[in-house]
């Protein structure tokens, strides 16, 4: 049994310690001072009664006790935030915060829904690419219009619409200006992995339909680095036909990739979520956000 005086912000410092396997970058993350970092990850391990880290000239590695505690400790943040988020919404039942990933456009059905509901609070935040299933179960968002593929467990999901999958590239690049393009014309282009095997496996298809694997490119965890190596000759990217002209690089362009399924744009919401005003986006969404029309 956890300690009844367990301090949260003690846990949380233990977390970051332990993805960072640092605590050099932790405490820069966490904006305190390196010493003060370590005591209060000590002040955490006597609370606890064990050592949680061991410090080696390689770096800082979980002892068995920590490698335990770190999935406790996640799962007790999430629980906390959480439990305050939802006590926030009951005492603040007119306010929604709908969340939308790069290339996305929500702005119909955001306006929609304050028009029929001008007595609530409708906020908008951007989500990372990766961040809508979190930002769903951690109450930082009520709804989030995001692209398959998405881990659905716990989560309501339903499909607004197609779009085509581009290719994107250099405006150097030697496919570029043509009117479009197939997986054979790129089947030496070495594309960017990210980390999430589901999702590379849908947005780099690999495997290809012929079972032969997606040439790796770099490994990136955001949008912008991918870019980045696209610009520079590095690699190629499918991508969604949402993110022409919202994000786009003027180093950078797109060509119709043809003979791949299109990609799904879906709204997401949680699945024990009742509200008024969810149920309210939900239908906002249907209505307004539908491919080209949802600008």
């Amino acid at each position: 049994m956890l300690p009844a005086d367990l301090d949260l912000r003690l846990v949380r410092y233990f977390t970051v310690v332990a993805e960072h396997r640092h605590f050099g970058r932790a405490a820069a993350e966490l904006l305190v001072a390196q010493p003060s970092l370590s005591r209060q990850v000590a002040r955490l391990e006597r609370q606890l009664g064990a050592r949680l880290f061991d410090r080696t000239p390689q770096g800082t590695t979980l002892t068995a006790a920590g490698e335990v505690f770190l999935p406790r400790a996640r799962a007790l943040l999430r629980a906390a935030a959480q439990a305050a988020a939802a006590a926030k919404a009951a005492a603040q039942p007119s306010r929604i915060t709908i969340g939308y990933t790069p290339g996305i456009i929500v702005t119909q059905a955001v306006r929609l829904l304050r028009r029929q509901h001008p007595d609530a609070d409708v906020q908008t935040q951007h989500l990372e690419w990766n961040e809508p299933r979190a930002a769903l179960l951690d109450h930082r968002v009520d709804a989030a219009v995001t692209r398959l593929p998405l881990d659905t467990d716990g989560l309501d999901v339903s499909i607004l619409y197609d779009e085509p999958r581009l290719l994107m590239v250099p405006v150097d690049h030697r496919l570029a200006g043509k009117e479009s393009v197939t997986l054979d014309d790129i089947a030496g282009e070495p594309i960017p992995r990210m980390p999430d095997p589901v999702w590379n496996a849908y947005w780099r298809i690999d495997p290809r339909p012929d079972g032969s694997p997606a040439p790796d490119g770099p490994l990136v965890d955001a949008i912008e680095d991918k870019n980045e190596l696209i610009a520079a000759g590095q690699a190629v990217a499918i991508v969604p036909a949402g993110i022409h002209g919202t994000s786009m690089r003027p180093d950078l362009t797109t060509i119709p990739l043809h003979g791949v399924a299109p990609s799904h744009v879906v709204l997401a919401t949680r699945a024990a979520d009742r509200g008024r005003l969810v149920a309210a986006f939900r239908r906002a969404a249907r209505d307004c956000l539908t491919g080209s029309a949802a600008g």
